[in-house]
């Protein structure tokens, strides 16, 4: 691939109005499109974040999908940068975000940075960075 970035991701849920609410109120997505009655779901939404999407999608009509599990193969997190942690962290420990905590801490060190762990109703976890970097 000569040029090429992360388009989006494809996130499906049983708890579809608590984590649109999640995403947009929460985290700071905008609905761009939202799509009822779509192939046998209730709803395929399109949702942005700069130039990232998610593409929230329920089950198709009459399926309870399985929960997350952090110990199966495939996407495990994925990653938002953020400028300033410690602010963003209070804003949302207001709001009642679900938090992983780590060593009795909301917001934890790795080699490179600071970082902190969400999980969202369906449960996907976010993880929130500090830094650009590795």
């Amino acid at each position: 691939m000569k040029k090429s970035f992360v388009h989006h991701l494809c996130i499906q849920t049983n708890t579809y109005t608590e984590s649109l609410k999640f995403y947009t109120d929460v985290l700071g997505f905008k609905v761009v499109q939202e799509s009822p009655d779509f192939h046998g779901r209730n709803f395929n939404t399109w949702i942005q974040l700069g130039d990232f999407y998610i593409e929230l999608q329920t089950g198709k009509q009459n399926e309870i999908l399985s929960d997350v599990n952090t110990n199966s193969q495939g996407l495990v997190h994925f990653c938002l940068w953020v400028e300033d942690l410690k602010s963003e962290v209070s804003r949302l420990h207001e709001l009642g975000t679900k938090f992983l905590i780590k060593n009795n801490e909301l917001i934890y060190h790795v080699e490179n940075g600071s970082l902190c762990k969400i999980k969202a109703p369906e449960g996907t976890i976010v993880e929130l960075r500090s830094n650009k970097d590795i």
